[in-house]
């Protein structure tokens, strides 16, 4: 059994939180490929610019982005969960605990603005 002192499942819980962060990125970057391969395969078509319409790679790249978002905001509640189980004496004194939690959310949030942009670019 480690030590009550011993920070190793509080790292072991912001790792877990970083990864999910890591993978809600990656399922934003894909969103977003996917939602360009549309307008992609449009030009290959030589379609006239004004007959462009959204199609299934709009709709399914814009569900992988806010999936993401949706991830990385989930992400940041289970770790506020673990994170309240802890004892401050288990969280090593001057370490920023809550730098993890604000770079999910701006990830979150840029995810969401990215949404959003591509719907009001639709029109």
């Amino acid at each position: 059994m480690p030590d009550a002192r011993d920070p190793r499942a509080f790292f072991a819980a912001e790792r877990t939180l970083l990864a999910w962060s890591r993978t809600s990125l990656t399922l934003m970057a894909f969103g977003f490929v996917v939602e360009r391969f549309g307008i992609f395969l449009h030009m290959l078509a030589q379609k006239s610019h004004g007959d462009m319409k959204q199609g299934p790679s709009f709709w399914l790249g814009l569900g992988f982005i806010l999936l993401g978002a949706a991830m990385a905001i989930l992400a940041v509640v289970q770790y506020k969960k673990v994170f309240a189980t802890f004892e401050p004496k288990e969280i090593p004194t001057g370490y920023w605990t809550n730098l993890s939690i604000y770079t999910t959310l701006a990830l979150a949030f840029l995810g969401v603005a990215m949404a959003a942009y591509l719907i009001i670019d639709l029109k």
